[in-house]
């Protein structure tokens, strides 16, 4: 299966590089993954990591100004954090960069597929003609920590369509019930500064540092807030564990939301190997299609290997788990007119670090490849569940 947008493989400052890119009408946009040599430390690594960015940007004809979204994977915040944001800043500093501010992820989940501190996931938008207007807004918290303080979105403007993304969102309160509604909040503040609302948001990621203790909690109180704001339909989304960068807190928030006039065209995907998520007590979409400006998003839900009744299936077998998630994206792909050749970017999560070179391995013999694929450690939904994957995929109008 041949990729409809060409994977380049490539290296700069030591880093692996991969990357599709999506040239539209308006703009060219870019997914790629940086992983740097693993025989430096951390600052070292990141330091790397971010001048092979640049330099990429700059092969694309852009610069870091169009970065939108940077998602940060890091094998060890506690101990890398302060490391890894001086050499970021150092790097951008000396490259002339100091205003732009994009949207943020930064989270503990170990890199699976080397021996790295960091891995970094970038989406860039370069426009085609004349630049893209781009603000940002800071979160209003009740929270005073640190972490809270920085919370911000980026909001990018093209025509009459706005695109806001934000990242480590994160809410107040003594319970995880409490702290999801108030991150809820948080975001709809965000959007409402934009001139938007929860309604726009077409994707979410949670990150849940205890996921057995909390995912109950937060499921009840998503639950509730969407109820209260009419939010129908609901996003696409991921429900991940991982550790935070503020410890503060129990879980934290990303989103993306689109809004265009007239209305954005958007459509929830469904497939019959997988049934609804609400069904369970779970409000996520399985996956989104939207209708952009400048192309046609297929975003997919963190997916695992769940049957059509909502039950976990190949329970204490790797292999089977592995396979039936990927037989669930093939199929929420396939209902879209779109397959593995369109997927421009995934992220794929693993419970057990040991069980990666396999899964490798499946990837390939399944064409799960092609694309940058993150591949890092973390806590599943269910206990015994093994492995999850989300991605996004392009299609062009010319498809359609």
């Amino acid at each position: 299966m041949s990729p409809t947008y060409p994977v380049e493989r490539t290296h700069f400052h030591g880093c692996s590089v991969v990357l599709r890119q999506f040239k539209g009408a308006q703009a060219s946009e870019l997914f790629f993954s940086c992983q740097p040599p693993a025989d430096s430390d951390p600052g070292d690594q990141t330091a790397a990591v971010y001048s092979a960015i640049l330099e990429v940007l700059r092969s694309k004809g852009g610069s870091y100004s169009d970065v939108i979204t940077e998602t940060c994977f890091l094998r060890n915040a506690s101990r890398d954090l302060p490391a890894v944001r001086e050499a970021r800043s150092d790097v951008l500093a000396k490259s002339g960069i100091s205003s732009h501010r994009p949207s943020v992820t930064e989270v503990e989940q170990h890199p699976l597929t080397g021996k790295h501190s960091i891995e970094v996931l970038i989406y860039a938008c370069v426009p085609a003609h004349g630049p893209i207007k781009l603000e940002t807004y800071a979160a209003r918290t009740i929270c005073d920590c640190s972490e809270c303080a920085r919370a911000h979105a980026i909001l990018m403007r093209s025509g009459q369509e706005l695109h806001l993304c934000a990242g480590n969102l994160y809410g107040a309160g003594p319970s995880a019930f409490e702290q999801t509604t108030n991150m809820f909040e948080v975001a709809d503040d965000l959007l409402q500064q934009a001139g938007m609302n929860f309604s726009d948001v077409m994707r979410t990621w949670i990150y849940l540092p205890e996921m057995e203790r909390d995912y109950s909690d937060f499921n009840r109180a998503r639950r509730q807030f969407f109820k209260a704001r009419g939010i129908d339909p609901v996003p696409a989304s991921t429900g991940i564990g991982a550790r935070l960068i503020a410890k503060e807190h129990k879980l934290s928030l990303g989103i993306c939301a689109i809004k265009s006039e007239p209305q954005i065209e958007r459509i929830v995907m469904t497939t019959p190997t997988l049934n609804e998520a609400p069904e369970y007590g779970s409000d996520f979409s399985r996956g989104m299609r939207v209708w952009e400006a400048n192309k046609i998003s297929i975003l997919v839900s963190g997916t695992a290997s769940i049957d059509e009744g909502g039950t976990t299936v190949y329970v204490d077998d790797f292999e089977g788990q592995a396979r039936r998630m990927l037989l669930n994206v093939e199929a929420l792909l396939k209902a879209q007119g779109a397959n593995f050749s369109d997927v421009v970017y995934a992220i794929t999560y693993l419970k057990h670090p040991e069980d990666s070179h396999r899964l490798e391995e499946i990837f390939h013999e399944a064409g799960y490849e092609g694309f940058p694929n993150v591949i890092v450690a973390a806590e599943v939904c269910r206990p015994e569940l093994l492995c999850e994957t989300e991605l996004v995929a392009v299609l062009s109008a010319a498809r359609v």
